[in-house]
C-alpha cells in the first residue's frame, strides 16, 4: 500500500469514528476515559497537537467543534449526563 493511500484511509476510518461518536450520543465521556482512556476531548486535544505540528492554526474551540460537530458548550448541554458515583469510582481506579 503507498503512503497516500494509507493517509487517506486513516482519514476515513477517522471520519467514521467521529460519525459513529455523533450517532452515539449516549455514550459518555466518562464512560470513554474509563474504557478507553480518551475521550471526545481527547480526540479534539490530538488534532489540535497535529494543527501546531504543521504550523495549521487550530484552537481548542474549533477542534471540539469539529469532533462534537456543535459547540461543545451546546453539546454538553444536551448530551452531557454528571457523572455517577459508580463512573466516578471506576475512573479514578483507572488512574492507579
Amino acid at each position: 500500500m503507498n503512503k497516500q493511500t494509507q493517509i487517506e484511509l486513516e482519514a476515513a476510518a477517522f471520519r467514521k469514528l467521529l460519525s459513529h461518536l455523533d450517532n452515539n450520543k449516549d455514550v459518555q465521556n466518562i464512560d470513554l476515559m474509563i474504557i478507553g482512556n480518551f475521550c471526545r476531548n481527547c480526540l479534539s486535544k490530538w488534532l489540535v497537537s497535529e494543527a501546531q505540528e504543521r504550523d495549521v492554526n487550530l484552537d481548542m474551540d474549533e477542534a471540539k467543534e469539529w469532533v462534537y460537530k456543535m459547540p461543545y458548550k451546546e453539546w454538553k448541554e444536551k448530551h452531557q449526563l454528571p457523572a455517577t458515583d459508580e463512573q466516578m469510582a471506576a475512573f479514578n481506579a483507572r488512574k492507579k
